[in-house]
């Protein structure tokens, strides 16, 4: 097997292959790319800058998806869950079966613009012992960050967000061994720990779970930090 896939299962799951898992990839199924629109100019240009979308109903008429528009921002669904589909799998799966959710993002630049990306990632872990399947979405929204070396207001949102994922899949989880992992570093040499007991406080406090942070936030710092590049 070659290509993107085998190359993150060598290079970057290896923490799942030192766990004695054994991955399971079905990418045809696993993941739903969003309509961005049928038309050729829409489909071409994915990534339009925030003057292109300053007309909403325009671009949701020719088949964009708008996850918000608080304050003005709009955020781009790149690629989503199919959430029922997803709830479905779990529901099939016994209650050794167990689910990792994590979130990253990473900072681009569009037409001199700051944003970021969030990719957040489910790893569901067949019975406890068996394959893993991982579901995936990313979405793309304007960074506000002034300190890139210590990017709270970014490091926060994928906190929200996978908070807001935990929620949204909590009939299904119950029950069942789920962890929620975050890309964030504790050691105080990095940037990301300005907001450690933040985030961890967050999860707590919104999802009663406690949150796992670098280096056992393999379904942040391996699934969510690759998912984006196989997605794209």
């Amino acid at each position: 097997m070659h290509g993107p896939i085998s190359d993150l299962l060598v290079l970057d799951f290896y923490y799942f292959l030192l766990l004695g898992y054994s991955l399971v990839w079905s990418k045809a199924t696993v993941f739903e790319i969003v309509i961005t629109g049928s038309n050729p100019v829409t489909s071409a240009n994915k990534h339009p800058s925030l003057a292109q979308l300053d007309s909403v109903r325009v671009y949701e008429a020719l088949g964009w998806e708008f996850e918000s528009l608080r304050t003005g921002q709009q955020t781009i669904i790149m690629h989503t869950f199919n959430l029922h589909e997803f709830k479905n799998f779990i529901q099939s799966q016994s209650t050794e079966t167990k689910v990792y959710l994590g979130a990253d993002s990473e900072r681009v630049k569009v037409n001199g613009v700051w944003h970021a990306d969030y990719t957040l990632a489910v790893v569901v872990h067949i019975d406890g012992n068996h394959g893993c399947k991982i579901f995936g979405s990313v979405s793309r929204e304007r960074d506000f960050d002034q300190r890139v070396s210590k990017p709270a207001l970014r490091l926060m949102q994928e906190v929200y967000k996978v908070s807001d994922l935990f929620h949204e899949l909590s009939d299904v989880l119950q029950d069942r061994h789920v962890e929620v992992h975050l890309d964030i570093n504790p050691n105080l040499l990095y940037g990301s720990s300005c907001v450690v007991q933040q985030a961890i406080g967050y999860i707590k406090g919104t999802c009663n779970v406690d949150a796992q942070v670098k280096p056992n936030a393999f379904a942040a710092s391996y699934a969510a930090d690759r998912l984006k590049f196989i997605l794209a």
